[in-house]
């Protein structure tokens, strides 16, 4: 399949309603609005296509892009290639849900994202900590720094009331997924959430809403679900 083909494909799964959904969240055009479960019998004739999947991300419609992330080729991505998705990525679904997902099946991975975390731009923020939330949603306890991602919780704690917007987001589910999925450091995750409290975010809007990985890690422990690791980071 070539560009034209699969731009067409999806355009004929596009649909107002998640069109209307995605631009309340950020997205513009262009885009299509298709369900993400819907790119996958597309995605199982392509499989892995890194020349088509930059293409596809080149076109600045969400549509493709979220599908370029699918049929991205992680391995074959230099930081290079992931600066210039970034520099594309212009809201969190973006960022956080293609960049960082992608990013997190590579092993240059961590090395990147620290870069990210340490910019003091929003989104490149918003796509290192989430980076880290795949990373230790999906990998061996045992292929991390412990004193490194400590160190993290203890920047999450200092710094994530004054973070920007995006970065507020992904830096509490960095702390709940450090509680929920890295048993090491669970006890701290725990303490750090609690110290934090509950964060106020979207207060640029008529009304801020908060949000506390505390109320979320809570949740996971009642359900047992301490230890959790996915098996696949992409869909």
């Amino acid at each position: 399949m070539n560009l034209e083909t699969v731009m067409q494909e999806l355009e004929a799964l596009g649909k107002e309603r998640l069109k209307k959904m995605y631009m309340s969240n950020g997205a513009h055009e262009p885009l299509f609005g298709v369900a993400t479960g819907e790119m996958k019998p597309i995605a199982k004739k392509i499989k892995n296509d890194q020349a088509l999947a930059d293409q596809l991300y080149a076109t600045g419609n969400y549509d493709a892009m979220y599908f370029a992330g699918v049929i991205a080729d992680p391995k074959a991505m230099t930081e290079t290639d992931f600066e210039r998705w970034i520099d594309a990525a212009y809201f969190y679904m973006i960022t956080d849900y293609v960049v960082a997902v992608t990013l997190s099946e590579t092993d240059i991975a961590q090395e990147v994202a620290d870069k990210w975390i340490a910019s003091g731009d929003e989104l490149r923020m918003s796509a290192g900590w989430s980076c880290y939330c795949w990373l230790l949603g999906s990998r061996k306890d045992a292929e991390f720094d412990k004193d490194k991602l400590s160190g993290m919780l203890d920047l999450a704690r200092t710094t994530i009331h004054d973070a920007p917007e995006r970065a507020k987001y992904a830096m509490n589910m960095f702390i709940y997924t450090v509680a929920v999925s890295y048993v090491p450091l669970h006890d701290k995750a725990v303490e750090t959430a609690q110290a934090v409290g509950s964060v106020e975010v979207d207060k640029d809007k008529k009304k801020s809403k908060f949000i506390s990985a505390s109320t979320n890690i809570q949740k996971a422990l009642d359900k047992g679900q301490i230890g959790f690791k996915r098996k696949y980071v992409r869909c």
